[in-house]
């Protein structure tokens, strides 16, 4: 077979039913070898976007998402996508098309190889591997390398470079692909001496990271947590993972957040904290807040050892998966108190579904935890009661965008899947949704790339057809991404778009006047309100104004979800409102002073 159809089996073999990308001349040998393959090509309005739609549905999924491009700057405008994929830990595979070896170094148009835009050097910057394909002969080995780096460890992209006369030359096929790595490997001495260490705390809480949630570790999370009683709060990236009506649940800690999760462990004293595949970033911590270092112990577990005591000293840490280490900390309570393994699904199966536990040890373990139990419980209970807030009374005449998050939760199933994009549409969501369900709901806070949600939830709903997926996006979020809702038309993905029009960059325009003294608008953060329902229109899609507060009714979401159809609803916001971003600006006005 050539080399191009090698590399497309290879990636049949490993599962990967879409591509998305934008075609080139350079990558016409990838594109012909695409014909007879299974995977389906969705071709984006721009490569930024195939780079999103692939990190969507590899998030939602948790399998290879695949993008291409041609050479040159098809090429480079994947690097925002690939970036957010690596900075959130995310398996994407990103093909990118080269000119010929025989003309490396003349100047041929587009060229990316050694001698001209270095494009193998620079996509080493942001993915766990780049190379380009030079020898057919070590074409298989190569892939197959990527896609085991991707997939395995911290996940993350991967980058190959296909110079146009080698995907054409014939390659050999030795054997089937050899791309799947598991790794669930723990320390049972730390895992042992973790455990004992919870089942001594006086007044413990959990952090728990995105890491819980790539790793599938929301079941055992939940178990471990209402096994001893201890309140959790999660990063923003990881919202959901534990669930958000829980008497246990503190909300979100860090940009935002919930002020129940800031007080009771930022303000308060904690004694032992467990952090489950956080690594303490900016945004979770406020900037490193020193008064999250616990006062006892600080037990971290991460599946990368270069995050372990990076920004707080951990007494205990755990490399490996945090599912994994979860399960093995409940196991090592379990046999503690006299239980066997075989207890653990009878546990689980209490907990997460409501099933009667009949193992005694369970019993004699609650009952070590009950008296704390109840004193963690009732403070988180007046915590929350102390910062209800009260309901909206005095809107204006344009959405409050507090009540829209609202209406939109009341109105869309319970197992929608939320994007949120960077911007203040992100922190009322953080702040005002309320989600039970694991990886329901998605933000790429690691690197931060505004127009993420515009186009990945396209790759989302191909990866979870039967979930509706709607995105929460900033006008000018929408403006830099939107033309993918064409996208989304051309191929029948009926994803739902919701706009906060407020005709600014907001975060930027608020951020500026709750500085003191407040920033002067040298480069201007507001602009003049477009019409997004008539742009959504013109490209296809269905398009719904909605400008007067309490117009995204329960009937209309309902209507919208059942149509089937790509949807814009265009809902104009009081720009006047400030968002909950107060502890952002706080934390930059820190680290700039």
């Amino acid at each position: 077979m050539k080399t191009s159809e090698l590399v497309v089996a290879l990636l049949e073999e490993t599962g990967a039913q879409y591509i998305f990308g934008v075609p080139g001349g350079a990558i016409e040998e990838l594109n012909t070898a695409l014909c007879d393959s299974s995977m389906q090509s969705i071709v984006s309005r721009h490569e930024a976007g195939a780079a999103f739609m692939a990190d969507g549905y590899a998030r939602v999924s948790g399998k290879l998402g695949v993008c291409c491009s041609t050479a040159g700057p098809g090429a480079t405008n994947l690097i925002t996508g690939l970036a957010s994929s690596y900075a959130d830990s995310v398996p994407v595979c990103a093909l990118t098309g080269q000119v010929a070896t025989s003309v490396f170094g003349k100047g041929a148009i587009q060229e990316s190889g050694a001698e001209g835009v270095n494009l193998v050097s620079i996509f080493r910057n942001f993915t766990k591997y780049s190379g380009m394909l030079l020898n057919p002969k070590r074409v298989q080995y190569m892939v197959e390398k990527s896609l085991r780096l991707a997939m395995s460890g911290r996940k993350g992209p991967v980058h190959l470079s296909l110079p146009v006369d080698v995907m054409k030359s014939s390659a050999a096929r030795v054997g089937s692909a050899n791309c799947a790595v598991a790794s669930r490997m723990f320390e049972r001495q730390g895992v042992l001496d973790a455990a004992s260490i919870l089942l001594g705390a006086k007044r413990p809480a959990i952090i728990a990271g995105w890491g819980t949630a790539l790793s599938g570790g929301a079941e055992a999370l939940l178990v471990l947590a209402n096994l001893l009683k201890i309140p959790v709060a999660t990063s923003p990236k990881a919202k959901g993972v534990f669930p958000e009506s829980s008497p246990l649940s503190l909300g979100c800690l860090g940009f935002a957040g919930s002020p129940v999760a800031k007080e009771y462990i930022v303000e308060r004293d904690i004694d032992v904290l467990l952090a489950v595949g956080t690594s303490f970033n900016e945004m979770m911590t406020g900037g490193w807040d020193q008064r999250l270092q616990p006062g006892g112990h600080l037990i971290q577990i991460d599946a990368d050892s270069e995050e372990i005591g990076k920004n707080y000293p951990a007494s205990i840490g755990l490399v490996g998966d945090a599912r994994t280490i979860l399960e093995e900390i409940v196991y090592a309570m379990l046999r503690e108190v006299g239980g066997t393994v075989s207890a653990w699904q009878d546990l689980a199966d209490a907990v997460c579904r409501g099933a009667k536990a009949n193992t005694a040890c369970l019993g004699k373990l609650c009952q070590q935890t009950k008296e704390r139990g109840h004193e963690q419980l009732a403070e988180v209970a007046a915590l929350k009661e102390k910062y209800r807030e009260q309901p909206l009374t005095d809107e204006g005449v344009l959405y409050h965008p507090r009540r829209l998050v609202a209406d939109l939760q009341k109105g869309l199933p319970a197992e929608t899947l939320y994007f949120a994009d960077i911007g203040t549409s992100m922190a009322w969501a953080i702040r005002y949704m309320t989600i039970d369900r694991p990886k329901s709901f998605f933000v790429s806070l690691g690197f931060g790339s505004m127009g993420y949600a515009v186009a990945a939830p396209v790759g989302a709903k191909l990866a979870a057809p039967d979930r509706p997926v709607v995105a929460l996006v900033g006008d000018g979020s929408f403006m830099m991404n939107g033309m993918e809702v064409s996208t989304a038309v051309e191929y029948g993905i009926p994803v739902i778009w919701v706009v906060f029009n407020n005709s600014m960059y907001g975060m930027v325009h608020h951020g500026r006047k709750l500085f003191s003294p407040p920033v002067p608008e040298g480069i201007r953060s507001d602009f003049k309100r477009a019409d997004i329902a008539k742009v959504a229109e013109g490209l296809g899609a269905r398009g719904i104004r909605i400008d007067q507060p309490g117009g995204l009714t329960p009937q209309l979401l309902a209507e919208v979800v059942a149509s089937g159809k790509p949807t814009v609803l265009d809902v104009w916001i009081d720009e006047t409102v400030v968002p909950p971003i107060h502890s952002r600006i706080e934390t930059v006005a820190k680290q700039y002073t």
